[in-house]
């Protein structure tokens, strides 16, 4: 019978007691309560660190659950689910707006692409199922930010590069503008991340009104706004529509 390997009982072990006990501990308190050497106890958990199992405090220096870890009983499982409750509407989407879809879910401080439907036309395309958009300026970001916590915390304390002159880095402008993706239900980008290219998406939920991921279609700016620069509003209902009828398809009630 294979031995168990110990240092992943050891890592399990302050994984556990993380999750159990207070919500920071340091490393004195993790390594008596587990009756660990304070090196050995500081090695596993630099490891986890590093892995996103574990964050630590810059000021005290304690330990709590990283959002990494955090997210693995709930998106990575849900992930599934999601694409395959959201596959029919999608396509509905696209070819009701004539635009990409894409649908996406937070992973490693940005947006993971986990669902892509071409533009209904002739046109040369990509898939794009596995890339990454970032959290501060794409639509589908945005969203996330907004409704989500643990993507709220990871956009604000990390940098907010500047993709275009209209990319908003500012953290108080940023929360402005996520203050408004609430109060209206979606999330707009407008040549913030790339020059040209336009997009609109809306949060989904679960059935517990928890935030699971985002929709939203993507195009040229002359195609997805009006003259006035502004996003067309038959553009925007269509993506909440979308958005509305996964959500329901996984349990939620009201919106």
């Amino acid at each position: 019978m294979a031995k168990n390997i110990q240092s992943l009982e050891r890592a399990a072990a302050i994984l556990r007691l993380l999750a159990g006990g207070e919500r920071r501990l340091g490393l004195s308190d993790i390594a008596s309560s587990l009756d660990l050497a304070k090196g050995t106890a500081h090695g596993i958990l630099r490891t986890l660190q590093h892995e996103g199992f574990v964050e630590q405090d810059p000021a005290s220096g304690r330990y709590q659950l990283g959002a990494e870890l955090l997210r693995l009983g709930n998106s990575y499982l849900d992930v599934h689910e999601l694409r395959a409750r959201a596959l029919v509407w999608t396509d509905d989407l696209a070819r009701s707006s004539g635009e990409s879809v894409y649908l996406g879910v937070l992973h490693q401080q940005g947006v993971l692409i986990i669902h892509h439907v071409f533009r209904p036309d002739d046109s040369r395309q990509v898939l794009e199922v596995g890339a990454m958009q970032p959290l501060h300026s794409s639509a589908l970001g945005k969203v996330l930010s907004a409704y989500d916590p643990v993507a709220h915390s990871e956009v604000v304390e990390t940098e907010r590069k500047v993709f275009t002159p209209r990319t908003i880095s500012a953290r108080e402008d940023f929360e402005s503008v996520l203050d408004i993706t609430r109060a209206r239900g979606w999330a707009a980008d407008v040549e913030e991340t790339w020059e040209g290219v336009a997009s609109v998406a809306a949060p989904i939920h679960d059935r517990r009104r928890m935030p699971v991921g985002a929709v939203g279609i993507t195009g040229a700016v002359e195609r997805v706004c009006t003259k006035d620069g502004e996003l067309r509003p038959e553009l925007v209902a269509a993506v909440r529509d979308c958005a509305r009828s996964v959500s329901r398809d996984l349990g939620a009630s009201r919106f």
